[in-house]
């Protein structure tokens, strides 16, 4: 008796209309990729910080392969907001004496903005008066703008003033203490004799004119006021006037430097 088998049947696999095929793309790029990108090292080491829990997009803890837009998620390493749009950039300018730092100004004076290229639009990162010479930052990312400016994060500016006559001990340790001036008593800053008539401060705060009325308030105007350094941002080459572009390192110091803390 021959036994008779039944065909199986082939499960077709293919859909019944082109419209059932999804052939939309990923969105954004790959967190790694990019990570890579901004100077955090290869992919394998950018891999290595997502699956450590270092990296966080919009506050939520990343995962390895997860695909972020860079115009729009926030991207932290390390509690650390990273710039990683395409078109952010950072410089920093030695302002000379006369400039005025502000975009545009009604009086017509130069101003910062109009020292470096147009495109894209810049803006500085805190102040300088306009007697005032020395390192400043412009950028377009708003977020490291906010936090370098933000007392909370305590980022120091070092200035050398020359100043009329020679502060004695007493008026060095009053500035190191702190000064009452109209609004407010001045917090501890570091305070240096260099030279005659010439002293180091660095402080962390941002009043108005502060370290020209620290002195005032001591008996000892200021006569020339130079920012020497942002944070650990300096560059003795830079003459008045001149500008350059930060370096990745020098721009991944400045976002450790205002990480949120855990």
């Amino acid at each position: 008796m021959t036994q008779t088998y039944k065909r199986k049947q082939k499960r077709n696999l293919q859909p019944q209309n082109l419209s059932d095929v999804n052939t939309e793309k990923p969105s954004g790029e790959r967190l790694q990729k990019v990570l890579s990108r901004v100077g955090f090292g290869s992919r394998r080491t950018c891999d290595d910080l997502i699956a450590e829990g270092k990296v966080k997009v919009n506050g939520q803890q990343a995962e390895l392969g997860c695909r972020v837009e860079v115009e729009v998620d926030l991207i932290t390493v390390d509690g650390a907001p990273i710039g990683v749009r395409p078109d952010f950039v950072y410089y920093l300018l030695n302002k000379p004496v006369g400039v005025v730092t502000t975009a545009d100004d009604p009086h017509g004076r130069p101003t910062v903005v109009d020292m470096v290229p147009a495109d894209p639009r810049v803006f500085p990162v805190g102040r300088l008066d306009a007697d005032t010479e020395g390192l400043l930052i412009l950028t377009n990312n708003g977020e490291l703008t906010h936090r370098l400016t933000h007392p909370s994060f305590g980022i120091e500016k070092e200035y050398v003033a020359v100043v009329k006559g020679n502060p004695s001990r007493s008026s060095l340790r009053l500035l190191r203490e702190g000064v009452d001036l109209e609004d407010g008593k001045t917090a501890p800053a570091k305070v240096a004799s260099i030279e005659e008539e010439t002293i180091r401060l660095t402080i962390h705060e941002g009043k108005n004119r502060q370290v020209r009325r620290m002195c005032s308030s001591v008996g000892h105007p200021v006569k020339r006021l130079i920012r020497t350094r942002i944070g650990s941002l300096s560059d003795r080459s830079l003459s008045p006037g001149e500008w350059r572009e930060l370096t990745m390192a020098e721009i991944r110091s400045l976002e450790r430097a205002v990480a949120d803390s855990d």
